[in-house]
């Protein structure tokens, strides 16, 4: 097997495989800043089959989301249970909500994708792949410079994970009312 089936195979069961390699470093990664800039992927097999090359004009970032707020606390008294659920539909995966987060630190640059590195029980951390959209060599890699002219993939729900909080990984029956959005969808239907 090749080095990276052997990181790959670690990643699959972090506490298992990881332990305190893994444990540690969260300990580390809660007194950080909730943005970080990184110099090497800690999931160097995961970044580099979502785009990550290690050459100039590639930037990554670790994001620290906060985990929770989906449950209301429980109403006790003068409702009905109809209107008492306690759970809250939340849109977007925390995923999606880092790589927004971590593009407002960098505007020059565009998300190309993310990954999951770690959560416990009140944080999760990604790591987010951005790429400079005006580097040279960005410009002039014919794999990447399309890039140069997406803005705001992030923002708007066009990376991979925006697109899965969207529904987009699905097509066909029971599929009818996500396209082009949710919204977009209601809005037609209302007329």
């Amino acid at each position: 097997m090749g080095m990276y089936k052997y990181i790959r195979d670690a990643w699959k069961k972090p506490r298992e495989n990881l332990k305190e390699f893994w444990r540690l470093h969260m300990l580390e990664w809660k007194t950080q800043p909730a943005t970080l800039r990184i110099d090497y992927p800690t999931r160097l097999d995961r970044a580099r089959s979502l785009g990550y090359r290690a050459k100039p004009g590639y930037v990554l970032l670790r994001q620290r989301v906060n985990r929770g707020g989906r449950q209301r606390p429980k109403d006790f008294g003068g409702r009905r249970s109809k209107h008492s659920g306690v759970r809250k539909d939340v849109d977007r995966m925390y995923r999606a909500v880092a790589e927004e987060r971590a593009v407002k630190f960098y505007p020059n640059c565009e998300v190309l994708n993310s990954y999951w590195v770690g959560e416990d029980g009140n944080c999760a951390w990604y790591e987010i792949i951005l790429v400079d959209r005006a580097h040279p060599q960005i410009l002039a890699d014919p794999r990447i410079s399309w890039i140069a002219t997406k803005r705001g993939r992030a923002q708007r729900g066009l990376t991979s994970a925006g697109r899965k909080s969207r529904g987009f990984r699905h097509k066909g029956k029971g599929t009818e009312h996500l396209r082009p959005s949710r919204t977009a969808d209601r809005k037609r239907r209302d007329l």
